[in-house]
């Protein structure tokens, strides 16, 4: 009787530690527009959206450490930015072979959910920055992708921390019809900050070419409340402009050297 009332009480406590997770009110991010790009990977030589590239980005106090999401054949959601891995088509395998190779620095290709786990664990200060790849078989299954990956962020409790990037404007819509309160960035660059704000996306996440071939954008945003977010900016001449804009946030490769920016 005594072991299985301790039984009960060690799986009532292993449920509330599962489902106590930290809320908004508990996060406080990182005061800087740094968002490292793949994670922090390049200094150290990590791979790209490697877990160890996005511990490197949460230890550095990025604002934001951004990662790509793709969904195998076998509907197993992972991270990944190209539509292959190690020669295979992502779409068309299922993750147990594609897991067969391992990242560069012998990490397993991470799960969404492992990666998640990895991003929200003694997190207070980065967003971790989502972006759902557009699927290479159809718009359909894109949206398919979305609802998979929303119910994961939701399951995991980890909606606080969470910023959606997507190139595919039907992904965003999807989640906002999902989530009136989650924050969604629109990466393709063809549509004005006031598009973005009747159509209830929340930022401009643009090449920063796009914001220079189209300035009024940047003040035009910041009438509408929209966040201004530019990729991939590894350069110190494009970092000073940008910050000279007064842009929310600075997608690059060399988080370092823009962090070492903003201490001087």
């Amino acid at each position: 009787m005594k072991k299985i009332l301790y039984l009960a009480l060690c799986g009532s406590l292993l449920g509330a530690c599962s489902s106590s997770r930290m809320t908004s009110t508990e996060i406080s991010f990182a005061k800087n527009p740094v968002v490292a790009h793949r994670g922090a990977f390049k200094k150290n030589g990590f791979p790209e959206n490697s877990i160890a590239s996005l511990k490197e980005a949460i230890r550095l106090g990025c604002t934001g450490s951004e990662f790509d999401v793709r969904m195998s054949a076998d509907d197993s959601l992972l991270v990944n930015h190209d539509p292959h891995h190690n020669g295979l088509d992502i779409e068309k395998t299922g993750f147990a072979e594609l897991r067969r190779f391992p990242l560069a620095n012998g990490e397993p290709l991470p799960l969404l959910r492992s990666y998640l786990r990895e991003g929200m664990d003694k997190n207070t200060r980065t967003r971790l920055v989502l972006e759902i790849k557009p699927s290479v078989i159809s718009k359909e299954r894109g949206v398919i992708i979305a609802r998979k990956v929303f119910e994961l962020v939701k399951e995991m409790k980890a909606e606080a921390l969470t910023v959606y990037i997507s190139f595919d404007y039907g992904i965003l819509q999807e989640l906002r019809r999902l989530d009136p309160q989650a924050s969604l960035q629109y990466l393709e660059g063809d549509k004005s900050p006031a598009q973005l704000k009747a159509e209830g996306i929340n930022g401009a996440d643009y090449h920063y070419s796009v914001f220079k071939k189209n300035p009024h954008w940047i003040k035009e945003a910041k009438a509408h409340g929209i966040l201004l977010n530019a990729w991939t900016v590894n350069d110190k001449e494009t970092m000073e402009w940008l910050l000279k804009e007064g842009f929310d946030f600075i997608t690059t490769n060399e988080p370092e050297t823009l962090l070492v920016r903003l201490a001087d």
